[in-house]
């Protein structure tokens, strides 16, 4: 058991279910935690908005309405934030820092936008920033990408950070639900919010993705730089093509260099084969695979969400932090050095799964073709299927940038012989 040198106040802001976790386990395994930290971690005070909202799990007596009271207590060293949005918890937890105050966060959607300014406030007072619950829950990803494979260069990652996307699309996938059908059931479950749009839309994967990025990079991304689409538009029909073809939909936030050494970070709905690690990631669990140069291939799976996972990585931080701080120092900084240039999204390659209803009569496909050969698009594979007057062309393509991929599937739109453009879905996972 290692030696209690010192106490350490901890301040809380926010207590809805990640923070009601984060209390009932630093006071039930108080013991413990002090053997592991070389200090007696003692919750002080806890920020709220309704003091009077039933808590059973957290004693009464430590809540407060005033923030600031937890950010300017001289008792308090460490500020646990996990109010979530942007406003007031910029601003607190600006204050904390100036006041000496080390900080875990597991706002992934402020990291992501003033994530630049935190880290060099926290810099320039010499105190912690730690945030391994902001993306992928109890999954241990960020400490991996500041410490362990720092000394890598890391080349892509690819990842399923929503968790309710996630098992929309396996339910889809599963049991060959629609999508409106698929979400009604998570909402049920609660794994969707009754407003989904940050999950369904992919906003929430972006700013995960833009934390991916800088940490893997070593530079600075902000969720404005990431490009991001859902999975609103994807249909009952695309995942049965998916399944015929032996591939499963997924929403992956995707981080990489390209070969002129410029960032592309997205989020979008792909196709990856079912052989593929991440292809076999169900229901709402997470998983972020990560290719280096000398590592190779990294899988990192894990629950994604949800009060107890997210506590663990909260309370992970906290007995680092703990431990820096009896040791006499902060910890590592963050290693933002290199400039980097964001690849103009045109210039990215992929590939294409485009799903056509076409006329049905002779020459059609021979017109298709061509559209993919004026534009430098090659294809890999074709699939038609008659349906009364109309066909259903299925088209794989090879390798593209996404500039002559995006003008092909607009002159498709234009071609008299196509009656409509169904759907289009990249295709990741086959280098």
């Amino acid at each position: 058991m290692s030696e209690v040198k010192r106490e350490l106040g901890i301040g809380m802001l926010g207590c809805g279910v990640v923070g009601s976790q984060v209390a009932r386990l630093l006071t039930e395994d108080s013991g413990d935690f002090a053997a592991r930290s070389g200090a007696k971690l003692s919750l002080k005070k806890i920020a709220v908005r309704d003091v009077a909202a039933k808590r059973e799990q957290v004693k009464s007596e430590l809540l407060t309405k005033d923030a600031d009271s937890i950010v300017n207590d001289p008792s308090i060293d460490i500020v646990i934030e996990v109010m979530g949005g942007i406003e007031p918890a910029r601003t607190l937890i600006l204050k904390a820092i100036a006041n000496g105050k080390s900080i875990i966060t597991a706002n992934k959607a402020l990291l992501a936008k003033h994530g630049a300014e935190l880290f060099e406030a926290a810099d320039k007072k010499g105190v912690d920033l730690y945030y391994e619950a902001a993306v992928g829950g109890a999954i241990p990803i960020l400490r991996p990408l500041r410490e362990s494979i720092v000394g890598d260069h890391v080349h892509r990652i690819m990842g399923i950070v929503n968790g309710t996307t996630n098992y929309i699309l396996t339910k889809m996938d599963e049991e060959g639900s629609d999508f409106g059908a698929a979400l009604k059931e998570a909402q049920q479950l609660g794994f969707a919010e009754a407003d989904p749009t940050a999950d369904v839309e992919g906003h929430d994967a972006a700013a995960k993705a833009a934390i991916l990025a800088g940490l893997a990079f070593h530079t600075r991304v902000t969720s404005d730089q990431v490009s991001a689409e859902g999975i609103t538009k994807i249909t009952a029909r695309d995942v049965a093509v998916a399944h015929d073809i032996n591939h499963v939909i997924k929403l992956l936030a995707i981080a990489e260099l390209t070969e002129k050494g410029e960032v592309s970070v997205r989020v979008q709905p792909t196709l990856l084969p079912r052989q593929h690690p991440l292809a076999a990631v169900r229901n709402a669990f997470n998983a972020i695979f990560v290719e280096a140069e000398s590592a190779g291939e990294l899988m990192f799976y894990g629950r994604g969400a949800g009060g107890a996972p997210t506590a663990s990585a909260i309370l992970g931080d906290l007995i680092a932090i703990a431990r820096n701080m009896t040791s006499g120092g902060a910890g590592h900084g963050e290693s933002d050095y290199a400039e980097l240039k964001f690849a103009d999204p045109g210039s990215v390659n992929t590939r294409y799964l485009i799903r056509l209803d076409v006329n049905d009569r002779p020459g059609v496909l021979a017109s298709v073709a061509q559209i993919f050969a004026t534009n430098k698009v090659s294809i890999e594979t074709v699939r038609q299927s008659g349906r009364g007057n109309s066909a259903e062309l299925i088209v794989m393509t090879h390798s593209a940038d996404e500039g002559s991929l995006g003008k092909t599937v607009k002159e498709l739109a234009k071609s008299e012989v196509v009656k409509s453009v169904e759907s289009v879905l990249r295709v990741e996972g086959l280098r």
